[in-house]
């Protein structure tokens, strides 16, 4: 846990809904704090400021990483730029806590590892649903309660209506439903089962916009362990997923986005025994930036490091070739 002495002043790169709803929000109720903003419309970012009691705002994002009262950064942007922005933070010297995914490939992805571990500076992705206790109970029963897990399911949509000019659906600043919410099946799947060997997937454009709006895809393991994730922006909201193994099942709701506000829960069945477990109102975004600073301050790697946002892209990948071509191919 933090303390007074390692309290961060976080420097925000846009004012992205995530930012504005929920990060900016969970650092001024933690022992940290926001000290700039930056957009490249300066009046946006006044305006950024002045909503959420920002000292500093700036009209772009050069300026605030030459803020000498800031310690670390908070990556928003459309997906396409986390790469170039995180890697300019981190010549700064700035730590980054980086929205996922953390770049728009893999290969990407490594060179923006490999370029803060250079630089010295923290990286984390911020999956925040991995720091959620319900999330850290799961895990736990998964690793002392199941036994041989042979398959997850796990899904994530919501509707994307209203919004045609939407970044999530600009192909330049890789959009798609896949990249925005497909990546946090991969994700849990990745965490209970590991790394899958092979990845099939079939996608649909509905919006003809050159972006996914709806995937689904098969995810196996040589060991004829599978997984089957989905995700898409034309229905109603769900998130949720299952795991099922040989002597029982676990399955939770409201998964990834779990309410701040609210109890949670995950239900059971376990060698015959089924229980629910609920879970308090907490803020995992907070969680995640308590997470961050604790990893800056030195102690160990982030659950959700550079090496896991390499490994969750390799996979993110596999499906999307595997859409694109139409049929099966390996995670490499």
């Amino acid at each position: 846990m933090s303390t007074p002495n390692d309290r961060l002043t976080f420097g925000v790169l846009g004012t992205a809904g995530i930012a504005r709803k929920a990060v900016v929000p969970a650092i001024a109720s933690s022992d940290h704090a926001v000290g700039a903003v930056a957009s490249r419309d300066d009046d946006r970012a006044v305006r950024f400021a002045t909503e959420h009691s920002i000292p500093r705002s700036y009209g772009s994002y050069e300026a605030l990483l030459a803020d000498d009262g800031i310690d670390a950064v908070y990556v928003p942007l459309p997906n396409g730029l986390h790469a170039e922005w995180t890697k300019r933070a981190a010549d700064a010297g700035l730590d980054v806590l980086c929205e996922k995914p953390l770049a728009s490939d893999a290969a990407e992805a490594r060179e923006v590892v490999d370029h803060c571990a250079d630089r010295g500076v923290t990286l984390m992705e911020a999956f925040m649903y991995r720091y959620h206790p319900r999330t850290e109970r799961v895990l736990e029963l998964v690793d002392r309660e199941l036994d041989d897990v042979r398959t997850v399911t796990a899904t994530f949509r919501f509707p994307l209506y209203d919004r045609p000019n939407d970044v999530r659906l600009d192909p330049a600043l890789a959009g798609g439903s896949l990249m925005d919410v497909g990546c946090y099946p991969v994700s849990i799947v990745r965490a209970v089962l590991g790394a899958p060997d092979r990845a099939y997937a079939h996608a649909n454009d509905t919006r003809g916009v050159g972006v996914d709006t709806e995937l689904a895809g098969v995810l196996e393991y040589e060991d004829g362990r599978s997984a089957r994730i989905a995700s898409g922006f034309d229905t109603q909201l769900v998130q949720r997923y299952r795991i099922d193994a040989t002597n029982g099942w676990i399955a939770v709701d409201r998964a990834f986005d779990a309410p701040a506000d609210e109890p949670v829960e995950l239900t059971y069945e376990i060698d015959g025994r089924r229980g629910v477990e609920t879970f308090g109102p907490v803020d995992q975004y907070r969680l995640q930036i308590e997470h961050f600073a604790d990893r800056v301050a030195g102690d160990g790697t982030p659950v959700t490091d550079g090496a896991s946002a390499v490994e969750n892209m390799r996979v993110v990948d596999a499906l999307a070739e595997s859409a694109g071509r139409n049929d099966a191919v390996n995670v490499r």
